[in-house]
């Protein structure tokens, strides 16, 4: 199924059920990132990703007063990176490594009345072989009548991956219509695959919620809520430039204790990214489909990148 069909079916999906006025405990979905969703006829770098997410919202009559809703959540992915063509037999010219990662994590989000959220999550996983990116990307080439791949004989070693993120949202400003509002959006990652910070300004305009009952937040499921959403189905456009800083990317620059990798290289420290999209969500479903746009990452003759992200989740009891 090419990214088109993929889009298509996606909204045919939403559009076929409505919602009804009904809070849902938990939510279920996945979210796909491809640079052939931008239709560029691109495949490099941060090539695919593939994720699967559970929520579920704990009981908010238990929470205390200023907190509105605490949200656990269990999580499984797999990221593929290759240079700037799957077919990249000669490591001499490969301007990225072959690389992959797999993990499974857990999360924690804290949502408060004055709409400022903190997450906190760990993933434990593998990068190299045993991240099964070299099948996962075969598969999907072969699926989809792609052209054939040469080049991950020298992806990333094997690496046991251990990373934790923490993530700080806070409402800036909301105009006195609910239609666009502001907010800072910041984080933290440490860990053997990937560590660094970064901060930006989230801008949305629509039909919004709080962000403590918003789609963008994975907010929307409750259990005995607090305090009503604004609207029953949101749909919004969404803006977000960021500033990052790159400490270290093991997918590009190998084992951070033995780096025995046949191809690596060194990134850009710092890397601005810009992520634009659309959301639509009611109740019981999300749609959303964003692009992200980012300045050159690594120290070689790599291109700066972008990409398209499809999300879609399901909320039940």
């Amino acid at each position: 199924m090419n990214s088109r069909s993929i889009l298509l079916f996606s909204i045919l999906f939403i559009l076929t059920f409505s919602a009804s006025a009904q809070t849902f405990k938990n939510e279920f979905g996945f979210k796909s990132d491809n640079d052939s969703y931008l239709a560029q006829g691109s495949d490099r770098y941060y090539t695919n990703g593939l994720f699967i997410d559970y929520r579920r919202a704990m009981d908010q009559s238990k929470l205390k007063n200023g907190l509105e809703k605490k949200i656990y959540e269990i999580s499984a992915g797999q990221k593929m990176y290759n240079p700037i063509s799957g077919y990249s037999p000669d490591p001499a010219k490969q301007d990225r490594p072959f690389a992959g990662y797999l993990y499974v994590g857990g999360a924690l989000s804290w949502f408060h009345s004055n709409e400022s959220i903190l997450k906190t999550s760990i993933e434990l996983g593998t990068t190299g072989p045993n991240s099964l990116a070299e099948d996962g990307q075969e598969l999907l080439h072969n699926t989809v009548g792609f052209y054939e791949l040469d080049g991950w004989q020298y992806q990333i070693k094997n690496e046991l991956a251990v990373n934790l993120s923490t993530q700080y949202t806070r409402l800036l400003h909301r105009a006195s219509n609910n239609a666009i509002d502001f907010s800072f959006d910041g984080y933290a990652n440490i860990g053997t695959t990937f560590s660094g910070a970064g901060a930006g300004i989230l801008f949305r305009a629509g039909g919004i919620n709080q962000l403590f009952n918003s789609a963008y937040t994975n907010s929307v499921i409750g259990n005995n809520p607090k305090t009503k959403a604004l609207i029953k189905r949101e749909i919004f456009f969404y803006a977000k430039p960021q500033l990052n800083f790159v400490a270290y990317d093991a997918t590009v620059q190998g084992s951070m204790f033995n780096n025995n990798s046949p191809v690596t290289f060194g990134v850009k420290p710092i890397v601005f990214a810009q992520q634009i999209g659309f959301n639509y969500s009611s109740q019981r479903f999300t749609f959303d489909f964003g692009m992200l746009f980012k300045t050159k990452e690594i120290k070689s003759t790599a291109k700066a990148h972008q990409y398209g992200s499809i999300s879609m989740f399901y909320r039940f009891n």
